[in-house]
């Protein structure tokens, strides 16, 4: 008894802080990606040519730069939680959800690194866009197109995004099949992934001109998604689950058998004792 409460002790920061960690990276990302709405019309213009888009980068200056910057690394926060997530819920040794935490670490880097071209490679498009001849103009539009399909579309919104369905797809099961956190959690996250996933239409438009598009799949998904894991990141730090219920269940298991084993003895010596032994 003493070895388990020590354990579920020694655990009880680590869970608060990786609850935490998800909720302000859910939070921050959140208030980020409003300010690049309000200020760049962000996500809508990532589907306008380069003649729109980087004239209006251009105008939003120096913080506009910063602002993609805030933008990807309050995302990059939620691989902290992510990564200390299976430890939190005892669950190292399972292989479905290391497999999955994997994924889901990968989808947060694919993540940053399509935030981060806007901070590292748009700027010089856009100078080089604003000051050219028709001709230099001809050649960055070219420059930006295939840098955008690469580093946004296919890294960051493709891959990206469907990395962390799949983490939270994976995540979930794991949540209604064991109980390890509420159920309602594990459902609720299983929707809100299909309908981002469905944001993939829009993504696909971009190679595959018709690909059927549901405009509100990437608004309702991607707000969603958000949501689930600040609530993910609310229960975690509640402790509302069966937190080391199996460390718990082990130890009473190895007692209970020790216990069976002494009994079996004691019953054995007064057989013996009374001549009813072999």
């Amino acid at each position: 008894m003493t070895v388990t409460s020590t354990a579920a002790g020694a655990s009880t920061g680590l869970r608060r802080t990786t609850g935490a960690l998800f909720v302000i990276g859910a939070i921050a990302f959140a208030g980020a990606a409003s300010a690049l709405s309000a200020t760049f019309d962000w996500p809508d213009i990532l589907r306008e040519p380069a003649s729109v888009v980087l004239p209006a980068f251009s105008a939003g200056g120096a913080g506009l730069v910063w602002t993609w910057f805030a933008t990807a690394w309050t995302y990059a926060i939620l691989a902290v939680p992510l990564l200390l997530l299976p430890t939190v819920l005892g669950r190292r040794d399972d292989p479905v959800l290391r497999v999955a935490t994997t994924i889901g670490a990968a989808s947060v880097l694919l993540s940053l690194i399509g935030f981060l071209r806007w901070v590292f490679v748009v700027p010089s498009l856009a100078r080089s866009y604003a000051t050219g001849d028709e001709v230099t103009k001809a050649a960055v539009d070219a420059a930006w197109t295939a840098q955008h399909q690469f580093g946004g579309a296919l890294l960051g919104e493709h891959l990206g995004q469907v990395l962390a369905i799949a983490w939270s797809i994976a995540l979930c099961v794991i949540i209604v099949r064991t109980g390890v956190l509420p159920r309602w959690l594990g459902v609720t996250g299983i929707v809100i992934s299909v309908i981002y996933l469905l944001a993939q239409g829009d993504v696909l438009a971009t190679a595959l001109p018709g690909f059927p598009v549901w405009d509100a799949a990437g608004l309702v998904g991607s707000t969603g998604w958000g949501l689930w894991v600040a609530a993910l990141g609310v229960t975690v730090f509640l402790g509302a689950g069966r937190f080391g219920e199996t460390v718990v269940v082990a130890s009473a298991g190895a007692r209970t058998d020790v216990g069976a084993r002494t009994d079996d003895r004691a019953r054995t010596d007064d057989r013996a004792a009374h001549g009813d032994g072999v």
